[in-house]
């Protein structure tokens, strides 16, 4: 009978040396939560794998979640090299980190929003960036995970050009998406397109697009 989730995983903890609260700490999982998947051998929700193989990046995916392949991954993680971000001396300086509750004032430049008391950066990195965000949700795992934060540069609405298969932060009816755009069935419409393929993809039309920024990459907060 082959080993379920939650003995890879444990595994895993003990080839490395890690002890329940010292994974509890760094993905932040509930306390006690590994204890109790471990006596009643359950698996675990999506949000708590996600954050398990966001900080333990050595870890490989496929075999925590099928058991097929190595345990340890042969590659460098792509994001082990983050662009680095610093605290602006001066509120005259770096980028605004907004909150997701002021995200479409950010897209639209309302000043208003960046005179709000963000906190802000600056990115050697990404100089043609606008503004900062925090992702939230699993949806474009394993692109970006909840909690990276991304520079975003604007898009003007005048002409508007998608550059088909990026990734956009938009502001529709339906609040602030971070989705890939691809084409829709007419010019009318674009396809919204998570990472994440358990969530389905979807048309929109162009006419329900408020405001559009580019995401230009992801940075890591000093």
């Amino acid at each position: 009978m082959g080993r379920n989730f939650i003995e890879r995983l444990q595994e895993y903890m003990t080839v490395k040396g890690i002890n329940d609260n010292q994974m509890t700490v760094a993905a932040d999982l509930s306390v006690g939560l590994l204890g109790k998947l471990k006596k009643n051998g359950k698996g675990m929700n999506s949000s708590n794998i996600e954050k398990i193989l966001h900080n333990y990046r050595d870890l490989s995916p496929e075999w925590l979640l099928t058991g097929r392949g190595e345990m340890l991954r042969s590659d460098k993680p792509t994001q082990t090299h983050i662009p680095t971000a610093h605290p602006a001396l001066n509120p005259t300086e770096g980028i605004p980190l907004i909150p997701l509750s002021a995200m479409a004032g950010a897209l639209t430049s309302a000043q208003t929003v960046l005179e709000h008391e963000c906190d802000r950066y600056v990115v050697p990195a990404f100089k043609g960036a606008d503004f900062l965000i925090q992702v939230k949700g699993s949806s474009m795992y394993p692109k970006y995970s909840s909690g990276d934060i991304v520079a975003c540069q604007r898009v003007t609405m005048d002409k508007l050009f998608f550059q088909w298969n990026k990734v956009y932060v938009i502001d529709t009816d339906q609040g602030a998406l971070i989705k890939r755009i691809k084409p829709g069935h007419d010019k009318d419409h674009v396809l919204i397109v998570s990472d994440n393929e358990k969530y389905d993809p979807f048309e929109l039309p162009c006419s329900s697009i408020y405001a559009v920024a580019l995401v230009i990459g992801v940075i890591r907060l000093e």
